[in-house]
């Protein structure tokens, strides 16, 4: 079994993170084959339900171990109104080396940035980072941009609020967005000001490959973002077109789990570089 090795820093010793209850969803394969675990990661506002609602069973029928984590103050986790990114990165972190073996972490949206810190204390033995929000000025300005009745009020400490036409793609049937717009939480203000205003983050302990997915039709994340997260680490994007921010909710999320398992599934076998391809009808941005 891999050792896995947290690396703590002088401040967090002596200001550890409050800890809280954790809710922690997952679905494992009948039979254990050796596959890493995945751990995915939601992003601001969603919990574990959004990957429960398909990716941990489908990622279980091919094989692997799923479990999903709410970040405090979302869904079942415990409230914690200060909750803060170095909180957020503290859960993924204990989650993941809780799990029988060397963890696969899947971020999504904000929840990317929380994994990519989450990388500089964690040895995973790879990262997906779906949609991801790095946050920074331009993506406040674009989402003003895109959404100004939903985002003006998070400048301010108030809610980030995302519409339909964000999250989700022509395809997926009304009454199903609806249900899940209407389980979105409110992430904590500290955090969502970190999310505009927070460092960069540090770089990942191990080098271990990471694969950086969206749709050129995302609302929240523009393609050029994309790229640039990609670049981060020297690979380029896999583009889903027609799709949402929401690409593991959204009417095609097959495709794109579909596409990590086949990825990993090569990384396993020793033939993957970060950034590697994989097969389907999507394509490298």
């Amino acid at each position: 079994m891999t050792q896995q090795v947290r690396i703590m820093r002088g401040r967090e010793w002596a200001r550890p993170v409050r800890p809280v209850r954790r809710e922690v969803l997952e679905a494992t394969p009948g039979l254990d084959e050796g596959r890493p675990p995945l751990l995915f990661v939601p992003g601001f506002g969603h919990g574990a339900w959004a990957f429960a609602e398909h990716w941990l069973g489908h990622a279980a029928e091919r094989g692997f171990s799923g479990y999903a984590l709410s970040l405090r103050g979302q869904a079942g986790s415990g409230p914690a109104p200060e909750a803060t990114l170095r909180a957020y990165a503290h859960d993924v972190v204990q989650v993941a080396a809780g799990l029988p073996r060397q963890a696969v972490l899947v971020g999504h949206g904000a929840g990317a940035l929380v994994v990519a810190h989450a990388l500089a204390r964690y040895p995973a033995r790879a990262a997906v980072l779906a949609a991801p929000v790095f946050g920074g000025w331009v993506t406040a300005l674009t989402a003003l941009r895109r959404n100004p009745l939903g985002t003006l009020p998070a400048l301010f400490g108030g809610r980030l609020r995302c519409s339909r036409v964000q999250l989700f793609g022509r395809e997926l049937p009304r009454d199903e967005a609806r249900r899940h717009l209407s389980r979105l939480g409110r992430p904590a203000r500290r955090a969502q000001w970190q999310l505009l205003l927070g460092r960069e983050p540090e770089p990942a302990v191990g080098d271990p490959p990471v694969l950086v997915l969206g749709s050129p039709e995302d609302r929240v994340v523009p393609r050029s973002a994309l790229t640039r997260a990609a670049r981060r680490y020297a690979s380029a994007p896999l583009l889903f077109p027609g799709m949402g921010h929401d690409v593991m909710l959204d009417a095609g999320w097959r495709e794109p789990i579909d596409a990590i398992l086949d990825w990993l599934e090569k990384e396993r076998s020793g033939s993957l570089s970060p950034g590697g391809s994989v097969r389907g009808s999507y394509r490298v941005g």
